[in-house]
């Protein structure tokens, strides 16, 4: 049987939420996020944001966290900027777009945005009212190759969009991969003072399902309750996200299960490191994109799922394994033994 290292939501959940569910399963509570759970999860993320006047939405998934942030906060005729690899650019159907807001990317080697990467773009956003408005940032952390913000790198990006008068939005699907990267030096805290918005990914460090979109600047969404609403996002049973959160947040679950991805992913890239194979970008998270040719894909997918990311020429390419919370030790220890032989 194949193991997948395609994504890191491959398996449900973990057990404790799952058990915390059953065991809440028959207890009544009010619907549409008004539950006691949903009120518990809310004020254990804002005591870790360590922003009490933070407000904490819970949504399904990540899509729809960027779909509703962007569009609840932009004007019709604003953008957003984006590196070129970033999530709603590339792998969310034109979503953004679709609701009315134009996505201007900018070209990235790291998946990473810099004040100096997005000065250019918009310099040349000028041509008032002939030309869409750039308003809002986007970033994700962990990128879509992996790599991880520093403090350093978050505070430029959050004065420099102070500056021009631009709204930060971090996407955190999988924040919880780059909080506990080696290369991370930020906590939650830091993440809510340097950004007007981020949202934390459940999804894909345990949780059944469910994003938590964390809203510091309380000046930039009037309303969202409203606009989660209308836009079909409002579960009735929203218990169910926030039973989920609550578990995740009442220790460090959530920090236990991300550093277990990259515990596995660890020993994987030291093992190709070892055979001398190089990667597309220097690996800090539980997403590794190691460049491999043609011959040892091919043995590698005998044994294993993942993507082929990018070629780099005609006899390589770049391949994206990702490891998860619940990746197990066979697996990674078959892995390693196939890239042994290599």
């Amino acid at each position: 049987m194949k193991y997948s290292f395609k994504n890191d939501y491959s398996e449900g959940c973990h057990p404790e939420i799952l058990k915390a569910l059953a065991e809440s399963n028959l207890i009544q509570q009010g619907g549409y996020g008004q539950d006691a759970y949903s009120q518990k999860a809310s004020g254990l993320i804002r005591k870790r944001c360590d922003a009490p006047e933070a407000s904490v939405y819970f949504v399904s998934g990540g899509t729809q966290a960027n779909l509703l942030v962007v569009s609840a906060i932009l004007k019709s005729y604003e953008c957003v900027v984006s590196a070129s690899s970033g999530h709603i650019n590339t792998n969310e159907t034109g979503a953004i777009e679709y609701t009315g807001h134009k996505i201007l990317s900018v070209p990235s080697e790291d998946g990473k945005l810099t004040p100096d990467s997005i000065l250019p773009v918009l310099e040349a956003q000028h041509n008032f009212p002939h030309q869409v408005k750039p308003r809002m940032v986007y970033i994700s952390n962990s990128t879509e190759l992996g790599t991880v913000y520093t403090r350093a790198e978050l505070t430029a990006l959050h004065r420099f969009c102070r500056e021009k008068g631009l709204i930060l939005f971090m996407d955190g699907a999988r924040l919880g991969s780059a909080l506990t990267s080696p290369a991370n030096d930020m906590t939650l805290a830091d993440i809510a003072s340097l950004t007007d918005v981020f949202y934390i990914g459940g999804t894909k460090n345990g949780a059944l399902f469910g994003e938590a979109i964390v809203v510091p600047n309380k000046n930039i969404l009037q309303d969202f309750d409203f606009h989660i609403k209308q836009k079909g996002a409002m579960l009735a049973k929203g218990r169910a996200l926030g039973v989920q959160f609550m578990r995740l947040f009442d220790d460090n679950l959530y920090f236990e299960l991300a550093r277990h991805a990259h515990r596995k992913a660890s020993e994987m890239q030291v093992k190709m490191e070892d055979k001398g194979i190089p990667f597309l970008v220097a690996p800090s998270s539980n997403q590794l994109f190691p460049v491999l040719n043609m011959e040892q894909i091919a043995t590698l997918e005998n044994d294993f799922e993942f993507y082929i990311w990018k070629k780099t020429d005609d006899q390589h390419a770049a391949v994206r394994l990702i490891t998860s919370w619940a990746t197990p030790d066979d697996a990674v220890e078959r892995f390693c033994k196939i890239v042994e032989k290599f």
